[in-house]
């Protein structure tokens, strides 16, 4: 059986208050609402790390994650931070590949290779965001450009090694703008990226794969989004702000 996953992604949002705050709303409403097997993780700004994850200690309920991490361990990298640094933080999740750090940091396939290879190396669990602009969708180069980021990111892993990654299809289109992919434009990605992970290893890793689905997930729409075949949670942004649209995002998988 698959794990489902709903993780929260704060990005550039809270001060260190702030985030504790949330955090604690976050866990006190885990444990007295979510009763199924999912696993929540909330991926906040690294100086929240340490803190929330003291937080989370008594709970397996929910993971601390970090927004990313450089390839390099230790070193002259002034305002990086490494993977044994968020490890030590507390961290056992990482977003890697995120659309926003594709397109304003100019992250290529090439490095972020590298960074789920240093991810996986100490540890922590890659989120390996992938997915099509408005522009690339028009075009109809959709599928080409999921199969590029997957070939060119991930499918270097050995399949002992792969089959710790999630991954996250997150329609750039989609992200932030109030626009959401039909439950059917969802599915059909999420199936065609299980299509290309069984070709590249076999069906039994595709069918184990994590597949979130990110790009304004939100209470009303994630129940649709989650009933399909192939999603397995979702990556949360603006949502994720909100203790109640958070955990009624994350209850949808209660049973």
């Amino acid at each position: 059986m698959r794990k489902k996953i709903v993780a929260g992604n704060w990005k550039m949002n809270l001060d260190f208050q702030q985030g504790i705050s949330l955090f604690s709303e976050i866990v006190n409403m885990a444990k007295d609402e979510v009763v199924g097997q999912q696993q929540v993780v909330v991926c906040s700004p690294f100086i929240h790390l340490h803190g929330i994850a003291q937080l989370a200690k008594g709970t397996s309920r929910v993971a601390i994650g970090a927004q990313n991490i450089y390839f390099e361990e230790k070193g002259a990298y002034t305002g990086e931070i490494s993977a044994t640094q968020v490890k030590s933080a507390g961290a056992e999740y990482v977003i890697l590949g995120h659309s926003e750090r594709r397109a304003y940091f100019n992250e290529s396939d090439e490095l972020l290779s590298k960074k789920v290879d240093a991810a996986l190396s100490h540890g922590l669990i890659p989120i390996f965001c992938i997915g099509e602009t408005q522009e690339e969708r028009e075009a109809g180069r959709y599928f080409d450009v999921i199969r590029g980021q997957l070939e060119k990111g991930v499918f270097h892993l050995p399949s002992e090694v792969f089959n710790k990654v999630v991954l996250a299809y997150e329609p750039v289109w989609a992200i932030g703008t109030g626009l959401t992919a039909t439950p059917e434009q969802a599915q059909e990605v999420h199936a065609f990226i299980r299509q290309q992970v069984a070709g590249q290893y076999n069906q039994s890793v595709a069918d184990q794969l994590t597949i979130l689905y990110g790009g304004s997930c939100n209470p009303k729409n994630a129940p649709e989004l989650f009933a399909q075949a192939d999603i397995d949670g979702g990556l949360i942004g603006g949502a994720s702000l909100k203790s109640r649209d958070f955990i009624d995002i994350v209850k949808v998988f209660n049973n």
